[in-house]
Formats: C-alpha cells, sequence, structure tokens
C-alpha cells in the first residue's frame, strides 16, 4: 500500500489545489478539473490519480453536505430513497468500469456539459425560485439518485451539475436548494466508487487524505457563499465550469489530431 508517492513539496501544493477544487466543487461541481491532472502531474499513475482523486472529493462533498444538512437545507429524512438508489448506482457504475471502455461516453459527455452550460446561461429565470414538482418518489431517484449516480460511478465529470439540474428541472428546487441536495447525492456516489477504489488498492493514502482536509476546507466555504449568494453565484460558476470541463474533455480526445493537423499546415 502507497501512503506517499510524491514529496512533501508536493504534497502541500496538492493540498492547496484541493482546497481550491473542494470550494469550486460545492457550487457548480467540475473540481476534478483541477485535482486529477494535478495528481497525474505529481507522478500518480491514471488508476492512482483517479483513486486518490476520489478519497479527497469524498472529503470535499462530506464537508458542503454537513453544512447543508445542519443549516436545514436539506432534510435527510426526505432524502432517504434517493441515497440509496444513488449508491446502488455508483456501484453498479464502478463495477462496470472495470469491464467496459468508456470512450463512447468520453466522446458525448462535452455535448451534454455544453447542452447544460446553455440551458443555464439562455435561460436567465431556470432555478430562481421554487416551481411545481415533475418527478416524485421512486421515480426521481432512479433518474435523479441512481442513473446519475451510475455516471458518476462509471464516468464521473460533471456528476454534481447532472444531479443540480435534475433537482432544478424535475424536483423545481431553486438553484441554491438544488446545489445543497446535490451535493449530498454526489458524497453518496463518491463514497460508493471510493469503496471499489479502496478494494482495488489504488489510493494513495498519504497524499489523499490530506488533499481530502483541503477539500473539506475549501467546500466549506463554498457551501456558505451557496447559501448566502445563492443563485447569482451558482449560475455563472455552472456556465463556466461546463464550459472548462467541455473544452478539456475535448482535447483530451482530439488534441493529437489538431496538433498533427496544425503540423501539417505549417509543413
Amino acid at each position: 500500500m502507497d501512503w506517499f508517492v510524491v514529496s512533501p513539496l508536493l504534497v502541500g501544493l496538492l493540498f492547496l489545489i484541493a482546497m481550491l477544487a473542494g470550494f469550486i466543487d460545492s457550487i457548480a461541481g467540475g473540481g476534478g478539473l483541477l485535482t486529477v491532472p494535478s495528481l497525474l502531474a505529481a507522478g500518480l499513475s491514471p488508476a492512482q490519480a483517479l483513486a486518490t482523486n476520489k478519497l479527497q472529493s469524498v472529503g470535499g462533498s462530506f464537508s458542503a453536505s454537513l453544512y447543508f444538512i445542519r443549516r436545514g437545507a436539506v432534510n435527510l429524512n426526505e432524502q432517504w430513497l434517493n441515497i440509496a438508489m444513488t449508491l446502488l448506482g455508483s456501484v453498479l457504475g464502478a463495477i462496470l468500469i472495470q469491464r467496459l471502455q468508456a470512450d463512447f461516453l468520453r466522446q458525448m459527455l462535452p455535448l451534454f456539459l455544453i447542452a447544460i452550460g446553455l440551458w443555464f446561461l439562455l435561460m436567465p429565470r431556470l432555478g430562481e425560485v421554487d416551481r411545481a414538482r415533475r418527478l416524485h418518489g421512486l421515480a426521481f431517484a432512479l433518474v435523479g439518485g441512481g442513473a446519475v449516480g451510475f455516471y458518476d460511478g462509471f464516468f464521473g465529470p460533471g456528476a454534481g451539475s447532472f444531479y443540480a439540474l435534475a433537482f432544478v428541472t424535475l424536483c423545481g428546487y431553486n438553484l441554491a436548494k438544488a446545489t445543497a441536495h446535490a451535493k449530498v447525492l454526489n458524497f453518496t456516489s463518491n463514497l460508493g466508487s471510493l469503496l471499489f477504489f479502496m478494494f482495488g488498492g489504488k489510493v494513495v493514502w498519504g497524499t489523499g487524505l490530506i488533499m481530502m482536509l483541503g477539500a473539506f476546507c475549501g467546500a466549506r466555504l463554498g457551501a456558505r457563499l451557496v447559501l448566502s449568494r445563492g443563485q447569482k453565484l451558482i449560475r455563472p460558476m455552472v456556465v463556466i465550469v461546463s464550459a472548462v470541463m467541455s473544452i478539456k474533455l475535448l482535447w483530451d480526445s482530439h488534441g493529437s489530431a489538431v496538433m498533427a493537423w496544425l503540423a501539417t499546415l505549417q509543413s
């Protein structure tokens, strides 16, 4: 079992990166955009980076969830079915990703994220106030919890945005309330996925625990701003994070082809 595979200086830097990622993730999701590339750059293998990222993500999502619950923004007694279906979905997704390639999903995800960003950008009143609920009980738990939880366990990027969108569009929650509930489900799916990474022995525990502490601190600050600033803060953050995630995923998939094409133009 590896506890540290990087120098103390890099561990300190990763702590600060995780703090920033936790802050962003608690508001709009997408903190993994910072942490996963940073872990890879620090010398972790792809499997170690993904596993260690799940550990630090659990810290951030737990911190935000705990804050929202204590502030009364989330009633856990009303969310037990959503939580159960999310946990089940994330476990199934984590099992399946070990047997299948996620290439198709990797190609489609930027389109979904662009759609989310445009939706929030072009519909300025979306999530401004509570609206009529469209799905209840098990129906929402399967779609907003189980389906998104499965995606989070199977692939992951942007899951927080998908949870929030489900609460806004299907439950009729305002944006701040949707974000609070999204973090509870995000914590659930992060925890479910982490269990399988733990069994695989890929988590770099020393680095991950220090990053988890950083994510915990950053997420607490972000959660406070969600309740105090609400829609004015969340909407632009969702649009920006969705755009950045889309660009990064597109570059990861097609960047080499673009560079090769530019090289041919210069020759």
